[in-house]
């Protein structure tokens, strides 16, 4: 039997045949909890390509992110890949066409992205995601707006301040940190990368690359305990206060985000039970632009990212799955076939009014018909027959409340 490749996923209506299927209604229900977040904070939608210039993304992130990428040589002979994150698209656009909108810009999109590494639990070789980005704007107050949209829909999801916490931290503080050390900056990557490995390599490995930037693993410790926010941090902190959500943050310099580009705020959600990996993760990136340009727009931007692989796997474990299974309004059953064409005429009216509607297309016993509705999760049953004066009648049937009334064609919407 033929399955799909390794790290990909087939999405299926519920009810889902297998535990570990993917649902068709769930990414509908994510997907559009995050749009409306998203356009209650007034961002706008926007969508690229799938598959892009390799150069875009190694220009980004460098030659070492090839091996992570679904990348070839096209018929064109051009090397190109399937875009492993969303930011560079956006980037380019930007740079396009900025001079044609108002700052701020604020757009959010949801594409599904594609990585060549090893699958694992919250993990996969594609995914969904929910990114939401704004430039134009070098304020603390954007970077604020673009926290309180990741708690808002995280919160649109049914999670509390009980389940998530965002943590924050700023590329200036760690900055202030190895200028205070002399660090160089041509190697401030490599020290990003060693603080990012904090809690991944033996603290001989770690404590040993921190000698060699003047430094040790106890003092990077002690910075991130004394947890002392930065001017702009303190200003994102008080922006949040302001609009209730200070249960939500925290100052957390073990957050440093291993992307190169990052040059201010950074953020990632964690469930509060430490069970899953970061639910998202973005930050400020105020030179990409920039680079992508080649130099010629200079604009401020920030951005995050949340995917709906660990998103899901939070959900279950926190029993909030919404019911899935009602896909019907109304379903009409036709058990005399001499009917059937009045019956297509009322299914018609039916979905031209908005409803969802279904029918058997062939000669069906109406138990039979009714079992169907039920399967469907229709919301009540319209059955068509003929009155005593030959005229055609129906009767409507609540499917909840089990009560039946007669109605005439013309008022059955």
């Amino acid at each position: 039997m033929m399955q799909p490749l390794p790290g990909f996923r087939d999405f299926l209506p519920e009810p889902l045949p297998f535990p570990d299927s993917w649902s068709a209604d769930l990414r509908r229900h994510i997907f559009e909890s995050w749009r409306a977040s998203a356009r209650r904070y007034g961002f706008r939608e926007y969508d690229g390509p799938p598959l892009e210039p390799l150069e875009l993304f190694t220009l980004k992130s460098g030659e070492e992110i090839v091996r992570q990428l679904f990348n070839f040589r096209d018929k064109g002979d051009r090397d190109v890949s399937l875009r492993p994150e969303m930011t560079p698209t956006l980037a380019r656009l930007v740079a396009t066409v900025e001079r044609h909108y108002r700052k701020p810009i604020k757009w959010f999109a949801i594409p599904q992205l594609f990585r060549y590494e090893k699958h694992q639990k919250g993990r996969l070789r594609e995914h969904f995601q929910f990114n939401a980005d704004i430039f134009g704007e070098a304020d603390p107050a954007a970077d604020a707006e673009l926290v309180a949209l990741l708690i808002d829909s995280l919160r649109g999801l049914g999670l509390t301040a009980d389940d998530f916490v965002i943590r924050l931290s700023s590329r200036r503080a760690w900055q202030g940190f190895q200028e205070r050390l002399g660090v160089d900056a041509a190697r401030a990557y490599d020290f990003y990368q060693a603080v990012d490995k904090l809690d991944r390599e033996k603290e001989a490995v770690t404590d040993a690359k921190f000698r060699e930037f003047g430094t040790s693993l106890d003092a990077v410790r002690q910075f991130i305990a004394a947890a002392e926010p930065t001017a702009e941090l303190r200003r994102v902190l008080d922006d949040l206060a302001s609009r209730g959500m200070s249960e939500f943050v925290r100052i957390d310099y073990g957050i440093i985000r291993g992307l190169a580009y990052y040059t201010g705020v950074v953020f990632e959600a964690f469930d509060r039970k430490g069970e899953f990996r970061a639910i998202a993760g973005g930050g400020r990136y105020d030179q990409l632009v920039k680079l992508v340009s080649g130099g010629k727009v200079d604009l401020p931007g920030l951005g995050f990212g949340m995917g709906d692989v660990v998103l899901t796997e939070l959900l279950k474990s926190r029993g909030l799955l919404p019911a899935l299974g009602g896909v019907l309004d109304d379903y009409v059953i036709i058990e005399d076939e001499t009917l059937r064409g009045a019956a297509l005429a009322i299914v018609q009216r039916l979905r031209s009014g908005g409803r969802r509607v279904d029918f058997s297309l062939t000669a069906m016993k109406g138990d039979k018909q009714f079992k169907r509705a039920l399967e469907l999760g229709a919301s009540r049953t319209i059955r068509v027959e003929r009155g005593a004066d030959g005229k055609t009648v129906l009767k409507v049937r609540d499917l909840v409340t089990r009560a039946e009334h007669e109605v005439s064609p013309e008022v059955v919407v």
